[in-house]
């Protein structure tokens, strides 16, 4: 039988039959798991797992972050659009009530 387990439901529970743990492809150069076989090859694997398991919540609290890092920076800019928005209709009314009473001045 040549089924691979999970980790979830590892094949064998013993750590040295255990294959070592491979970096995702995405996972960049130099990461918190390098790819590392030493003569305890699955104990290192079983390692690497538990630190990406207690790393995880950290990536995710910085996914989470900088998602609303972006929401609010997204929020600034709308705000600042209204604003100028609201600015630019201000200017077109003083702009023609201007008008209104240059042309009144001239007209009498």
């Amino acid at each position: 039988m040549n089924a691979t387990g999970t980790i979830d439901r590892p094949l064998t529970h013993d750590p040295m039959k255990q294959a070592p743990m491979k970096p995702f492809a995405s996972e960049p150069a130099g990461s918190a798991t390098p790819e590392t076989t030493t003569e305890s090859g699955a104990n290192t694997s079983r390692q690497n797992r538990t630190r990406e398991m207690q790393l995880q919540p950290e990536a995710l609290a910085r996914a989470h972050m900088h998602d609303r890092l972006r929401e609010a920076e997204s929020e600034r800019q709308a705000v600042r659009l209204i604003n100028a928005r609201r600015m630019q209709r201000r200017a077109e009314r003083a702009s023609l009530r201007a008008r209104r009473a240059l042309a009144m001045a001239v007209m009498h």
